[in-house]
């Protein structure tokens, strides 16, 4: 449900990866409370088989802990000078990824590293040993013999995990108010803090809408059309310009450090994955947009230039394009 190559049709992962190069490797640490014996293996996608690389590393956790690095040079060969953001954001859905599937399947709550302090691993998602886990209530949810906590109403389902898709452009219609606050409910908390989100809607009130100080209304932050100048920052997509609405992680300083710079990006991979998953569940069609090029939202906004990047992006829309032209 997050990192198995799903069939022979080209569509691998499912997970969004720019180029569909999906980039990121995958290795487990195991300790006590598996169904593997402790140690360190290799997973591989293709075959959807792990294999053992070597003995347990001291301070191992009980259960699994799935550490995500990146091979670089089939992104690299492909984005050349982009390559190092959209690898991070591929980090960043792929650890998303991982973490919903826990709690699809009711496995505890997962622990989630991607605090930007090293490069390998980038991320780190724990997932605690099988167990007995009390629900609120007391009693003890039981599937397959295993015992497992019961999904809250926010986890999503695992038919839902495996159905997801970024929809081809282009995304038109605009997402209704409610829909599109639940997206940006969802990315502003998922991101943790490190970055600001809004989402450009276009007409009949065009601008940049953001969640109020309550957390959960909408306000509007910026007034105009900002999707054309959205499509040229995003190294020319055209299509971006008629999209239903535009979900930004903007942050990120021009001076900021190693650490900031990989903290931000993989929480704003890890966030927008959350916001996809959303907006299919509201109906939405989704498609992730990574590849940002001088798109300094702040100064476009009047404010400091350099300080307030475009790092992520979520193109929203209501139907597929046969769809409106059949309508």
């Amino acid at each position: 449900m997050s990192l198995a190559a799903s069939d022979g049709s080209g569509r691998l992962r499912p997970t969004p990866s720019a180029g569909a190069l999906h980039p990121v490797d995958t290795e487990l640490v195991v300790g006590a409370g598996c169904s593997l014996p402790p140690g360190r293996y290799g997973y591989d996608p293709l075959r959807h088989r792990v294999h053992r690389l070597g003995g347990q590393p001291d301070g191992t956790l009980p259960g699994v802990t799935v550490e995500l690095s990146v091979t670089a040079r089939r992104t690299v060969s492909h984005y050349g000078h982009r390559a190092w953001p959209l690898l991070l954001l591929d980090t960043g859905h792929a650890a998303a990824a991982l973490f919903l599937a826990v709690r699809a399947l009711g496995a505890g709550e997962p622990g989630l590293h991607m605090d930007g302090s090293s490069e390998r691993p980038l991320a780190a998602v724990h997932v605690p040993p099988p167990g007995p886990v009390h629900r609120a209530d007391g009693s003890v949810h039981r599937l397959d013999g295993l015992l497992y906590s019961q999904p809250s109403a926010s986890a999503p389902t695992p038919d839902e995990l495996l159905a997801r898709r970024s929809t081809p452009p282009p995304l038109p219609g605009a997402p209704a108010p409610d829909a599109l606050r639940a997206v940006l409910i969802t990315s502003t908390r998922a991101g943790g803090g490190e970055l600001r989100w809004c989402a450009a809607v276009g007409p009949p009130r065009p601008g940049l809408m953001e969640l109020a100080p309550d957390g959960s209304t909408l306000r509007r932050c910026a007034a105009g059309e900002a999707r054309p100048t959205l499509a040229a920052w995003a190294a020319g997509q055209a299509w971006i310009a008629d999209a239903g609405a535009v979900l930004l992680a903007r942050g990120c300083p021009a001076d900021a450090d190693t650490p900031h710079i990989r903290r931000t990006h993989l929480r704003a991979g890890f966030a927008v994955h959350l916001a996809h998953v959303t907006a299919r569940r509201h109906g939405l069609t989704a498609r992730p947009v990574g590849s940002w090029q001088q798109a300094d939202l702040g100064a476009a906004l009047g404010a400091t230039p350099g300080r307030d990047w475009i790092v992520h992006g979520l193109a929203l829309g209501t139907l597929h394009a046969e769809e409106e032209n059949t309508s």
